[in-house]
């Protein structure tokens, strides 16, 4: 692969984000309305492939219930603040109002609070009475002290999810977290990430993980690029994770890893995008905070926004643009890109001629930066 010359000691790959790309359309078009956006994983079917993160500005019970009625999958983050607090509205509500000079460090005071196992099982279980799949998400730190509780309270799916998690974290403190290991001998599928390379994406494939996450510090709230200089542009991040899905496909004889893009996911084209590239679902943050019903009150944040020693996030204001039916499925009444997100994605696959996710991946990209004046 083509390397470009940094400076005389440094040489780089070209790696392309969703702006540098566009999706071609074909000599076939179809109705949008015969094209089907459904997405399985393991033994659960959702109408759409969406995953809602975990993240509190994002998930909470009860857009979790809402969510999932509505076709998507929701993950709610187990380390939140509906696991430390009995009732964390109030602090929900003062994260929004926070002057931007002192949100990192509020923040930091509130997630200081310890985790209750009860609360993970309540809110779990509350979420399962709904009638909705169940997804919880833990931090690799975090896994070991809590898996059993999780998987007690009747999860579907568990989702391993940290800025960046490997199958090989050396450590000469503790002992990490055996992934390979804990998969075998969890009884439900688990989710895991996130990965941004080739290499990193098929070792995780082969700890028996039913799906990898896609990204590094893409996201809306995060600063990873500034504060660590790690970055990983998301068109060539999830092409290089589905490289490593196909060849392990034929490495395992059969088994299929879905790849779900987390980060950088903001708008309909650039989910229309990650299908393109060959992500399977996408999980979403900001899109999502932009729903009225959201926790965010119109901010959005994730877990790196406060982080005790080194936050690597922060707070962002994303406003409101609807009802979280509306940001999914519309109508529309603005052309940028943040309602109707299925519907955007229902009319690519129809205008290029697709009829199902698998045949999209398929679709003729080119890379064309996007110019914006």
């Amino acid at each position: 692969m083509t390397e470009i010359e940094i400076g005389r000691g440094k040489r780089g790959r070209r790696a392309y984000s969703f702006d540098d790309i566009a999706i071609v359309p074909s000599r076939r078009t179809r109705d949008p309305e015969e094209v089907s956006v459904g997405w399985q994983i393991d033994a659960y079917h959702f109408d759409i492939p969406v995953l809602a993160a975990p993240m509190d500005s994002v998930t909470s019970p009860a857009t979790a219930i809402a969510f999932g009625r509505l076709g998507g999958l929701p993950v709610l983050d187990l380390e939140g603040l509906w696991t430390r607090y009995e009732d964390p509205e109030p602090l929900l509500a003062e994260i929004a109002t926070l002057d931007p000079t002192v949100a990192t460090t509020r923040m930091q005071e509130i997630y200081r609070a310890d985790i209750d196992p009860d609360l993970v099982t309540t809110r779990l279980r509350e979420i399962r009475d709904a009638g909705v799949t169940v997804a919880g998400a833990l931090t690799p730190q975090r896994t070991q002290q809590l898996w059993k509780t999780v998987v007690d309270a009747g999860v579907d799916l568990f989702v391993i999810r940290g800025t960046t998690v490997s199958a090989e974290h050396v450590s000469g403190r503790a002992e990490p977290l055996n992934l390979k290991r804990f998969i075998y001998e969890l009884d439900v599928p688990v989710i895991v990430g996130g990965a941004a390379t080739y290499s990193a994406a098929i070792h995780l494939m082969r700890t028996g993980a039913a799906g990898v996450l896609v990204g590094f510090g893409g996201g809306a709230a995060h600063t990873t690029r500034r504060t660590l200089g790690i970055h990983a542009p998301m068109a060539s991040a999830i092409a290089d994770v589905a490289a490593a899905r196909r060849d392990y496909l034929d490495e395992s004889g059969g088994r299929y890893v879905h790849v779900i893009a987390d980060g950088g996911v903001g708008t309909s084209g650039d989910l229309v995008k990650a299908v393109a590239c060959g992500a399977d679902a996408v999980m979403l943050g900001a899109a999502l905070a932009r729903a009225t019903e959201s926790p965010g009150r119109g901010f959005h944040w994730g877990p790196e926004a406060h982080h005790a020693e080194l936050p690597r996030g922060e707070r962002v204001e994303v406003g409101a643009v609807g009802g979280l039916d509306e940001v999914l499925f519309g109508p529309s009444r603005t052309a940028d890109g943040t309602t109707n997100l299925v519907g955007a994605l229902r009319r690519a696959m129809a205008t290029t001629g697709y009829l199902d996710l698998k045949e999209f991946q398929r679709v003729e990209v080119v890379v064309a930066p996007y110019q914006r004046s």
